[in-house]
């Protein structure tokens, strides 16, 4: 079938093939890093300079050291139009977008909000489930000049309403499973092809060309929202030089023309955008799955594809690895997958480079940016604990609760800065601030929240979230060592631990649990956790659940967990 009227139609000569089947593609270039000793790791400097006022705040204009120079991704997205203008750039279900058309369209859309007054480094929002229409949409708004502002559909309704006039909207693009919101900002629908919101009524005629805009560095590239597990949503403007610096490693794992990344995480995301860029910027392919996440249409979409490259959170690992029949789908085809946005346990790092072909690299970061850490799992087998260590250009350091580096092989809070930070908090300037820490010669970090120490090689080990430390009695307690050790149980499924009010400790660990088959009681699993945990860990309480709460990209939501506990 076409890739439907909202975008225009296409005859039968227009649409593309899918790229050919992909051979397999050489190991990857090994990352340089650069250590120091104690618990400051660093990697090349850069230089990092102040913001200034505008619709969207700008950010630093210079890239980091070693990056080539600039490049906006629309105009490669031009470039590779021009060279294969027939080739599949975006793929879902049997729709298909090819090079040239996907560069016809976001013309349109950059005509169109050019011709209703839309300036460079204003905002767009767009809601809805995965598809073409959003990605496309996606890279028109960006070729306007503008900043995006992707909004996650697992919120309520005042929060949606709340992120679009955050963002400062001039139009909101939303789909079916997008609800009416108390908002005057235009809206209108990418998966209606008549009517007087629908996106073929709005677009400009086809063959509309937008006057050209010199994209800068500095400028938003996006607005990201967190997604609210600790707290109100923020939104995190991240500028059009974060992202080359995601394109520019690229090269480092094998993207290219010949590229099909498969996509089965959202696109309000930037687990998802850290991946989607870099292959269209190289001029691969994106394939989307449709629907909810299902393992088994996953593992076949992939053998389908031959797909080369895959990013996932480890949720969806654990799923996938747990089909039964994972071993017959022939995925040979895999380069490299990725994964970010939640722990990935050393256990399921194993089974997936013993089981899986192709590389695995484990991304730490944040939204925020700051630092990264990388690890390249098939490298580094005997750090699979670890996330690895600083990529390339990038400063991570450790501090204490007031603010102090801590000596080497100590824990501390990670900072990290780099040339790939946001550049503020939307409209939130103390967050912003609280956000920050400020090295003694003055240089900006985005602080993360987690704790962590480095290692005698300089991998960094994560405990836990600061903010979900337990601190019972005066000592500290890490939920991820009690959940580590409810995994070891044959009954349990899934763990997350919280800590909640105790009038006799002022706090206590409790466990939420999903039950595999042959669990025990709530009280005997306690007892079992409680005989292997150390006396100052020991659990208050087990309470089963079908299923953990999450965020659209897998994140167990705590914050929900405490409440729930709370509410009795």
């Amino acid at each position: 079938m076409p890739w439907g009227s909202p975008l225009g139609k296409l005859d039968a000569a227009s649409l593309a093939r899918a790229p050919p089947a992909q051979r397999r593609h050489p190991r990857p270039r090994a990352v340089g890093r650069s250590r120091r000793p104690g618990n400051i790791v660093r990697a090349a400097p850069h230089v990092q300079c102040g913001a200034k006022e505008t619709s969207v705040p700008a950010a630093p204009a210079p890239a980091p050291a070693g990056l080539p120079p600039f490049r906006a991704l629309p105009d490669l997205i031009r470039e590779h139009a021009q060279a294969h203008p027939d080739r599949t750039a975006l793929r879902q279900g049997t729709a298909r977008m090819p090079w040239g058309a996907l560069d016809a369209f976001a013309d349109r859309v950059a005509a169109t909000l050019q011709r209703h007054g839309v300036q460079p480094r204003q905002s767009i929002a767009i809601c809805g489930l995965n598809s073409i229409a959003y990605l496309a949409l996606f890279l028109g708004g960006l070729r306007a000049g503008c900043a995006v502002a992707p909004l996650p559909t697992g919120t309520t309704n005042d929060q949606l309403a709340g992120m679009v006039r955050d963002s400062g909207a001039r139009f909101f693009f939303t789909d079916a499973h997008v609800p009416e919101l108390d908002t005057v900002v235009p809206r209108i629908r990418m998966d209606l092809a008549t009517g007087a919101r629908s996106l073929q009524e709005w677009l400009a005629p086809e063959g509309a060309r937008p006057e050209p805009v010199a994209i800068q560095p500095e400028w938003p590239f996006n607005i990201i929202y967190s997604s609210g597990t600790t707290g109100t949503p923020k939104g995190i403007v991240q500028p059009h030089a974060m992202r080359w610096a995601h394109v520019a490693r690229a090269d480092n794992y094998g993207y290219g023309p010949d590229a099909v990344a498969l996509v089965a995480t959202s696109l309000c995301s930037n687990t998802t955008l850290v991946a989607v860029f870099p292959c269209l910027a190289k001029g691969g392919a994106v394939v989307m799955t449709e629907g909810r996440f299902d393992p088994r249409a996953y593992l076949a979409l992939a053998q389908e594809a031959r797909a080369t490259h895959a990013m996932l959170v480890p949720v969806q690992y654990q799923r996938l690895m747990a089909v039964p029949e994972f071993d017959a789908y022939d995925l040979s085809s895999f380069h490299m997958k990725f994964c970010t946005s939640a722990p990935f346990s050393a256990q399921l790092k194993a089974d997936v480079l013993a089981r899986w072909p192709g590389g695995l690299v484990e991304y730490y970061g944040m939204t925020e940016g700051g630092g990264t850490c990388i690890l390249e799992a098939h490298d580094h087998p005997d750090k699979l604990h670890t996330v690895g260590r600083p990529a390339d250009g990038h400063d991570i350091r450790l501090i204490d609760e007031d603010g102090r580096e801590v000596p080497a092989g100590e824990l501390g809070e990670v900072v990290g800065r780099s040339g790939s930070m946001m550049t503020a908090y939307h409209n939130q300037p103390a967050k912003t601030r609280e956000a920050e820490w400020y090295d003694a010669q003055g240089n900006r970090f985005i602080r993360t929240g987690d704790v962590g120490r480095f290692d005698a090689d300089g991998f960094l080990t994560l405990m836990d979230r600061r903010k979900d430390m337990v601190i019972s009695g005066g000592f500290n307690i890490y939920p991820s060592d009690l959940e580590a050790v409810l995994r070891q149980h044959p009954g349990v499924a899934e763990a997350a631990v919280v800590g909640v009010s105790s009038a006799e400790w002022g706090e206590s660990p409790v466990a939420f649990v999903v039950p595999a088959a042959g669990a025990p009681s709530e009280a005997d699993l306690r007892a079992w956790a409680n005989e292997r945990l150390g006396k100052t860990q020991r659990l208050a309480g087990v309470r089963y659940l079908a299923e953990l709460p999450r965020s659209d990209i897998g994140k167990v939501l705590k914050r929900q967990l405490r409440d729930t506990w709370t509410a009795g």
